[in-house]
């Protein structure tokens, strides 16, 4: 674990938010809006509202991370990821849990004007997200402890962010304010056919995260995906993942899409890279900067797709 002493309050706060995660919000916001553009039902403010709401449901999950992981024991002086500050006592468990509450206040807030131009599926899916975030590490039945993490992650960041952008911005074109069903047009299947490839990256950037931890995971037991099938699994996993996502803009141009929604073909590079070290590291050392580079995959890839859907 990295070394704690020295850090201030604003700093250790920073490092609780973990800010490098934003491009797993983002990304989903960015793609939906692209293909919101394309089908010509773009509107600001509902695609603003649901990036902010994004944001702090991102970093209301690292909160709720960083204590259930320490209260729980699973975060050790043996860990090898970025530091936490509940377990490394930079900050009272006890602000950190209230941090946590209050951050997905503000997503609950956001969402009431979501909620307005959406209506009752808002609902459903703002307030499963939230209970989600922190169900991840949290409750009686922490996801991420029974294997559950990366399922999670690929409904919840990846298919429910993208059509959720979408289906905001095309029900403010599409349906009445306060809509209590599903307006036709607002979620269709190219919606959620564009959700794959944030699904699976951003699913990706926890298969790095479980591979580093697995070792520490095992002892403290918090039974991942990577602790219950290995590292070869998990790197099986790794592969069919970025496999899914740059077959998808193949799949669409073949479906009649002009051809440069094959934009994310150029972050090809950045992902043959990163899984050269998946594939043969296990350790903090290689999988740390690995770990930032599947985010950069990931946001790289999500303004290449939905330059692709806009233009």
């Amino acid at each position: 674990m990295t070394e704690t002493a020295d850090v201030s309050q604003s700093r250790a706060w920073v490092m609780a938010a973990r800010p490098h995660t934003l491009p797993a919000a983002a990304a989903p916001v960015v793609v939906g809006t692209g293909l919101a553009v394309h089908a010509g039902v773009f509107a600001l403010l509902p695609a603003v509202a649901a990036l902010v709401g994004a944001a702090l449901i991102q970093v209301g999950t690292n909160f709720a991370n960083d204590y259930y992981d320490a209260v729980q024991g699973a975060d050790t002086a043996d860990r090898e990821g970025f530091t936490r500050v509940t377990a490394g006592g930079l900050i009272d468990p006890g602000r950190v849990k209230l941090a946590m509450y209050a951050t997905f206040a503000l997503a609950i807030l956001d969402g009431a004007y979501l909620v307005y131009v959406g209506g009752l599926p808002i609902v459903v899916i703002g307030l499963a997200s939230v209970a989600s975030g922190i169900a991840y590490t949290g409750g009686p039945y922490p996801l991420g402890y029974h294997g559950l993490g990366d399922l999670f992650v690929f409904v919840f960041f990846g298919i429910v962010a993208v059509t959720g952008t979408f289906y905001v911005q095309a029900a403010a074109h599409l349906a009445e304010p306060l809509a209590t069903g599903i307006p036709a047009g607002t979620v269709t299947l190219d919606a959620v056919v564009a959700s794959l490839p944030v699904a699976a990256l951003s699913t990706n950037i926890l298969v790095v995260n479980n591979v580093r931890d697995r070792e520490e995971d095992a002892r403290t037991g918090k039974r991942t995906l990577a602790v219950r099938l290995g590292y070869t699994a998990s790197r099986v996993e790794f592969v069919a993942m970025l496999s899914l996502a740059y077959l998808v803009p193949v799949w669409l141009a073949l479906e009649g899409y002009a051809l440069i929604v094959l934009l994310p073909l150029l972050s090809l590079p950045l992902a043959v890279s990163v899984t050269r070290t998946v594939l043969s590291r296990t350790d903090g050392e290689a999988l740390n900067p690995a770990l930032t580079r599947v985010g950069q995959l990931l946001a790289l890839y999500s303004v290449l797709f939905a330059v692709g859907f806009a233009a």
